[in-house]
């Protein structure tokens, strides 16, 4: 009887090491198979971020070529400035933003040129011309409050003399917030500066989707203080003080005439009465050698592009200076 016990409890005791030895197995199969599909999963990962960079790097270099085109045509429209530039097939050249569409071997680029006098200079801003910003900010749907706060602040920033208009701002407003920091007194360094001032915000400096941002119509280069009217964007044309919604679309229509000579004699007879006289503070038809290049670098697919935005300076003798560079940047294709 005894050894009858015996025997069941070793049989037992033999199927309960089968049964663990088979959990064990089933174990190290899990395991194995769980290692080799996060093997598969990271060489995935790693080939389509090979493949992405490989595609992000050529796409870069597709604006680089850009940008150097752009730079190219600013240098041969600069000496015949008399004449017609020509860009690809056969288009002259505008630095008002018109963008072009350049092709090379392997991929394209998207390109626009824009003369930084058509924007309005914060670091030339004057308690006169002032009234151009405040209508833009107005005519983007911002409260004649706000922009009215917006404008004075811009001027009280900058103020060497720490003068405080009505609805400004100065070190003592600053020093009062949260995170206290003083007026600077002194001219903008960058646009994104603008999130120091009173009443600027993300959303009014970069737009939020509804609207434009308020960063696409300023500038801080050069020292003109009124606005070129041959290259300005259409919304800082609407802010120009005692202009009609017919002489916006008379000067975008003179424009884009292929002949720009007849366009700026038909334009400048435009100009010369009515109340074209009460524009004159804040208008001029000079360009600047300021510019802002914006290109998108791209392949097969137009939606997946590097962006590349320069502002340079060029000067004589074939030189030029990059004042500002992104990449990348938020260039809109």
């Amino acid at each position: 009887m005894a050894e009858k016990n015996q025997n069941k409890f070793r049989t037992r005791f033999s199927k309960d090491q089968s049964g663990f030895a088979l959990l064990v197995v089933l174990w190290v199969v899990v395991l194995l198979l769980t290692i080799a599909l996060s093997l598969s999963v990271m060489a995935r990962t790693e080939i389509f971020s090979t493949l992405t960079f490989k595609e992000q790097l050529e796409n870069k270099y597709l604006a680089e070529a850009g940008l150097q085109r752009g730079i190219i045509e600013l240098f041969y429209r600069a000496s015949n400035k008399n004449g017609q530039a020509f860009f690809v097939e056969e288009k002259i050249i505008r630095t008002d933003g018109t963008a072009y569409v350049g092709t090379l071997e392997n991929g394209s680029y998207k390109l626009s040129i824009t003369d930084e006098s058509g924007k309005i200079n914060i670091n030339t801003l004057t308690d006169s011309s002032g009234i151009v910003l405040n209508n833009l900010l107005v005519n983007m749907g911002i409260e004649k409050e706000m922009a009215d706060t917006i404008v004075d602040s811009i001027l009280d920033w900058k103020s060497p003399t720490g003068l405080h208009r009505l609805h400004g701002a100065d070190s003592d407003y600053y020093s009062s917030l949260p995170n206290p920091y003083r007026a600077k007194n002194a001219n903008f360094d960058t646009l994104e500066e603008l999130l120091l001032v009173k009443g600027v915000t993300p959303d009014i400096l970069y737009g939020d989707g509804e609207r434009p941002g308020l960063i696409r119509f300023l500038t801080i280069y050069g020292d003109a203080n009124r606005i070129n009217i041959n290259v300005a964007a259409p919304e800082v044309l609407r802010a120009i003080p005692f202009i009609s919604a017919d002489g916006v679309a008379k000067i975008l229509l003179l424009r884009s005439a292929d002949n720009d000579a007849e366009a700026a004699a038909e334009l400048q007879a435009m100009l010369a009465g009515g109340d074209s006289t009460k524009m004159s503070p804040y208008i001029m038809t000079a360009d600047s050698n300021v510019f802002a290049i914006e290109v998108s670098g791209y392949k097969d697919n137009e939606r997946k592009y590097y962006p590349l935005r320069a502002i340079v300076n060029i000067e004589t003798g074939g030189n030029y200076t990059v004042l500002s560079y992104q990449s990348p940047a938020g260039v809109k294709q």
